[in-house]
């Protein structure tokens, strides 16, 4: 038997996962990664050590499984979006650390460029925003010794994680990106599918720097640096890979992942529909000639709040904990507002900071919690409101993944506060599983979408059992807790 190698590079760890036809993991290993923060707002992370944790991963999985890389039948690579690396093309070495994500300090550039959002948004689904990759490759040229004149000559090279892993791995023979990945770097015109030399201009980045961009089920070449005849021939960003992994290829199927953030994609077939309210456009995936696309919501702090439970504010020892604790006591009017750094979708609020609501004398601990967790849920309605808006049709069924899907109290919550079915896949390593499954559909593996959606498991369902007048008059509640919150800067 063969297995399918799944590379997940994610903003803390990389792991690497066997997969069998079943669509089952059959052998996981992981590297945590360390990010590196030189000043308030800002995140970086060195590139080579990410390199460096792709190769351990896959050395322990194949040690692990009793393997060698001539058991694989090929290999599917997902990744943190948006993270930029700029490296030398003489040396394949990085020239500064990689920007992260998540990481502000480009914010200045974003700014003297507000007055072309509208031109932007038409043409990438995007905002003018630090989050994606052209601000961060405008700062490293910026700030790098003759940085603009490297570029331009053609000395160096831009990728996002996974362009840079495809570098290594076939040992700087393919400097490629995927569609997805490719989507999120506010110099891709989705419309046509393609880097958009005016978007190029406007942030003054030499387009010879840019990767190449190919479908998410392509043959990227061989893993040479393995030594091996395994090609990379599936690559997809993180929360597209988790979208693909729940098995919705169909235009009105969604998934919410609930990571440290949430994020929200429902799949709108083979046309983009531009968001009035604040959700980005981005393309699902590409299979041959035919690409899909999705909108997406982003919820900043979503399983952070269990994190900050525990470590700042002590209320409990691990997360497995706050499931029981919030079931110990009765509802209340409490709201906890965890705008920890700022609120996303729909208000896209970088200046709102947490707030809690509704305390009483009688407030105690265990309403404390349920209440941040509430605070999830009802970030994730607020998401789900204007995606049905925006989508045109109601979302009845929501296939989720990530942590905090361990805590049925959050679960069962979120299904009442949304009023839809909550699906709970029997593998919950979704985005490594969609990475499998686009890598097996481009080998041959799996043959189709339907042999993939006949092997795909649920675990548990979450059907809404609490009367609609109660829902509105809670979420109510929370939209005064928003408004009150973003009154106080």
């Amino acid at each position: 038997m063969k297995y399918i190698l799944a590379i997940d590079q994610g903003t803390t760890s990389s792991r690497a996962i066997l997969f069998d036809r079943n669509g089952k993991p059959f052998q996981m290993a992981q590297r945590e990664v360390s990010c590196i923060f030189p000043h308030s707002g800002w995140v970086e992370v060195d590139a080579l050590a990410i390199w460096v944790s792709v190769v351990d991963v896959i050395n322990e999985v194949l040690i692990k499984a009793n393997l060698t890389i001539d058991d694989i039948d090929s290999i599917g690579l997902t990744n943190q979006r948006e993270t930029s690396v700029v490296w030398s093309k003489k040396t394949g070495l990085p020239v500064c650390n990689a920007i992260v994500w998540q990481s502000r300090q480009s914010a200045e550039i974003c700014d003297k460029l507000e007055d072309k959002k509208e031109f932007i948004h038409q043409r990438t689904g995007l905002l003018i925003n630090p989050y994606f990759s052209a601000s961060k490759i405008r700062f490293i040229l910026d700030h790098l010794e003759d940085g603009q004149n490297k570029a331009e000559s053609g000395d160096l090279l831009f990728g996002t994680i996974d362009s840079w892993i495809i570098y290594k791995l076939t040992k700087g023979k393919v400097h490629a990106t995927d569609v997805t990945n490719a989507s999120r770097t506010l110099l891709f015109n989705i419309n046509e599918m393609k880097w958009d030399e005016e978007l190029c201009a406007l942030f003054n980045i030499p387009m010879k720097m840019l990767p190449s961009v190919k479908p998410s089920a392509y043959d990227y070449g061989e893993a040479s640096y393995l030594k091996c005849s395994a090609h990379i021939t599936g690559v997809i960003g993180d929360q597209q890979a988790a979208l693909f992994g729940q098995t919705c290829f169909t235009a009105g199927e969604s998934k919410n992942t609930y990571g440290t953030g949430c994020f929200l994609l429902v799949n709108t077939g083979n046309k983009p529909v531009f968001s009035h309210n604040g959700l980005l456009t981005t393309v699902a995936w590409q299979i041959g000639e035919e690409a899909t696309y999705a909108l997406e919501g982003s919820v900043f702090v979503g399983g952070a709040v269990v994190q900050w439970m525990r470590d700042e504010m002590q209320l409990i020892k691990d997360s497995a904990e706050c499931e029981q604790v919030a079931q110990q006591s009765h509802r209340t009017k409490v709201y906890v507002v965890p705008a920890f750094t700022g609120l996303g979708t729909p208000y896209w609020d970088d200046d709102a900071r947490g707030a809690v609501f509704g305390l009483t004398r009688g407030t105690n601990r265990s309403q404390f919690v349920r209440a941040c967790l509430e605070g999830i849920a009802y970030q994730c309605k607020d998401v789900m409101e204007v995606m049905e808006k925006d989508a045109g049709q109601c979302i009845t069924v929501l296939k989720v993944d990530g942590g905090a899907t361990k805590n049925k109290y959050l679960m069962q919550f979120q299904s009442d506060i949304l009023h839809t079915t909550i699906k709970l896949p029997q593998c919950l390593e979704t985005t490594a599983l969609g990475a499998a499954y686009m890598a097996g559909l481009q080998s041959g593996y799996f043959p189709n979408l339907e042999s993939i959606k006949k092997i795909h498991e649920y675990q548990a369902t979450y059907n809404p059992i609490m009367k609609q007048k109660e829902v509105k008059e809670l979420y109510r509640g929370w939209k005064k807790a928003v408004k009150a919150t973003r009154m106080f800067k």
